[in-house]
């Protein structure tokens, strides 16, 4: 009986041993990856405890006491607390705004490049897009300022056409404009790649049957190209779903100003503000422990309809 269960156990152990020395390079490159996600992403996962503690730094997260209320002192501060639910307001009307303008231009953008026979324009054109994608923060939001002060290049086009200047940076109505309309620029280039990868491998026979059927450029994509990347389509929304409650906080931190925060004021600014500047860890970690959970609601959801609906989901 001994050696007939140890034998199974040594054949797995021999296959395993020489399945890692056959693609031991493969296990490395994974390594880097693995260790990322298991220091800066599941590690500080036990620092959720803070939203249920009375956090004393001297005595560190596990030493602090345990918060009041059973320890819902703070989830019960945040849910009772009215500029909360602005700034949650704030930040779902700005992310499903981002989404609803942000989400189709990367397609839009790879069945434009798909249809490009010439190679060299659409490389000259996949290259300039890319570029915004490379610039920092800091360096955007320093360029808007440029062009949308009461001295630029926009507010000069407006007065030359007779028309009064628009205080784009301080006036409330323009900031969500603002913000989107650069996170298109910025974004879109990159995002289409992951699209043009998926056109890519569409089976090229598909088209030449459409054609023998007398469909047009038009009618190839639309029977032809998008429900070839539709599942693509799908895992993306689901994952842009699962991102929905977060935002560019630096971009946003940068374009705030005092006239325009009753609506540039988001969830992740909000922590920042009392978690770093006033130093209030627990109710900061209430606040974003709230914001993990509707993400996680909205992405869940998302899944659920994908997988009713279709045969694409991530679970």
């Amino acid at each position: 009986m001994t050696k007939t269960g140890t034998a199974p156990k040594r054949s797995l152990k021999r296959r395993f041993i020489r399945a890692f020395q056959r693609d031991k390079w493969l296990y490395l490159i994974m390594l880097f990856p693995f260790v990322y996600y298991v220091l800066f992403c599941y590690y500080p996962m036990y620092g959720v405890t803070l939203a249920f503690k009375q956090y004393k730094p001297k005595l560190g997260i596990i030493g602090s006491p345990w918060a009041s209320q059973n320890g819902m002192k703070y989830v019960l501060q945040v849910v009772r607390d009215p500029y909360f639910w602005t700034v949650f307001r704030n930040t779902i009307i700005l992310n499903i705004e981002n989404l609803i303008i942000t989400f189709p231009a990367p397609i839009i953008l790879a069945l434009m490049l798909n249809e490009v026979v010439h190679p060299y324009y659409k490389r000259i054109v996949q290259t300039v897009t890319y570029l915004p994608h490379f610039l920092s923060t800091v360096v955007v939001v320093g360029m808007m300022n440029s062009m949308f002060n009461s001295s630029g290049i926009v507010n000069q086009m407006i007065a030359s056409m007779g028309m009064d200047k628009i205080n784009f940076l301080n006036d409330a109505q323009y900031f969500r404009p603002m913000y989107i309309g650069s996170n298109i620029w910025q974004s879109v280039g990159w995002d289409t790649i992951i699209f043009l990868s998926a056109l890519s491998g569409l089976d090229m026979q598909l088209y030449e049957a459409a054609k023998i059927d007398g469909a047009g450029r038009w009618k190839q994509t639309l029977h032809v190209t998008i429900p070839g990347i539709l599942p693509t389509i799908i895992i993306m929304l689901i994952l842009a779903m699962g991102r929905i409650m977060n935002v560019s906080y630096q971009k946003i931190l940068l374009m705030m100003t005092g006239t325009n925060q009753s609506v540039s004021d988001v969830i992740s600014t909000y922590v920042y503000r009392r978690g770093i500047t006033k130093a209030d860890f627990s109710y900061a970690t209430a606040v974003n422990l709230f914001q993990s959970l509707v993400s996680l609601l909205f992405v869940s959801v998302t899944n659920w309809i994908s997988r009713r609906t279709s045969e694409t989901s991530l679970w």
